[in-house]
């Protein structure tokens, strides 16, 4: 399928970040390149030779930090890396400037394709959810399991508090939006986010919050960074569009990879109500629901996702079927 951008589309050019993103402890970031594009990963070195490779799909407007608290949950189970997607955290936008679900998969596909580090346990949270199905449906030999934590799959009639986000697609909405929020402090802008995202912002971490601040900080110094949001929404407003075999419903069908969904019960984002259906949609399914939760249970909630995710690999039998 084709870039959802017009042919005359603007291409940003290839701006590195200002600041490079925080490297946790125990974390390693890299780059690696490939044609047309250039990939920022932070790695957790697992706690042993021989543990099986994990990849993790941060969501819209996210980056590989939404991952710290998992992989680090998880260094004693997989060997875990997570990426900065094209036009997100330190990766700079790509060349042909496709940000839809499509391309974003195929970026996925290309990096582990050049890593040979498949099959791995493949992790998406929201648009990283999509990304994975996608990647899950397309490329079965690419995909041990399949972890998705609240997943941007199209719902009917999407939640109120949804909205704002979708229209970020509409052309021109993203710039508005800056002009509106002109006088917002960099604090008030990261409440703003860390309130649409978790369950119960008053249980963030002073550190956490001071590190999302310092994000918040670095990303408006990119002069790609809404560029690269409101191509990213109307990517996934697009898929939601697409019927037949490239539907994300009828692909999520096709999975084969053991599947673990994960959804919040306060996400305000991507309904609970569909955790049901995704449960029935997915061929070898288990569902984790979090009473408390908003749309990033594995930064609310590393601990339980980690849980689950671990009994999901015990259940695994290395050639993608599920022991029953």
């Amino acid at each position: 399928m084709s870039s959802t951008e017009s042919p005359g589309a603007r291409i940003l050019p290839m701006v590195p970040p200002v600041r490079p993103a925080d490297v946790g402890a125990g974390e390693k970031v890299r780059t690696e390149s490939l044609p047309g594009l250039s990939l920022t990963v932070r790695s957790r070195p697992p706690a042993r030779e021989g543990l099986p490779p994990a990849l993790c799909v941060h969501g819209l407007g996210g980056s590989s930090l939404n991952w710290s608290a998992l992989m680090g949950a998880l260094a004693g189970r997989v060997d875990s890396e997570a990426l900065d997607l094209p036009g997100f955290g330190d990766s700079p936008p790509p060349d042909d400037g496709d940000y839809s679900i499509t391309g974003q998969a195929r970026t996925v596909i290309r990096f582990l394709d050049a890593g040979d580090r498949g099959p791995v346990h493949l992790v998406g949270n929201s648009m990283g959810g999509s990304i994975a199905v996608r990647v899950a449906a397309l490329r079965p030999d690419l995909v041990r399991t399949l972890t998705l934590i609240s997943p941007a799959l199209p719902e009917l009639r999407p939640q109120r508090s949804a909205l704002p986000t979708g229209l970020l697609a509409v052309p021109g909405a993203a710039r508005l939006f800056v002009r509106m929020t002109s006088g917002w402090s960099i604090e008030q802008r990261t409440r703003a986010v860390l309130a649409l995202n978790y369950g119960d912002p008053s249980r963030v971490a002073p550190e956490v919050f001071a590190a999302a601040v310092a994000e918040q900080e670095r990303r408006a110094h990119l002069p790609y960074f809404w560029d690269a949001m409101a191509r990213s929404a109307r990517g996934i407003v697009d898929s939601y569009t697409l019927s037949g075999q490239h539907s994300l419903w009828r692909q999520a069908e096709r999975v084969l990879a053991p599947t673990l969904l994960v959804y919040g019960m306060r996400d305000q984002l991507v309904s609970h109500r569909m955790a049901l259906r995704a449960a029935r949609t997915f061929r070898d399914a288990r569902l984790l629901s979090l009473v408390d939760s908003g749309h990033v249970s594995m930064m609310e909630y590393p601990d339980e996702v980690a849980r689950a995710f671990t009994d999901l690999l015990g259940e695994d039998d290395g050639s993608g079927a599920a022991r029953g």
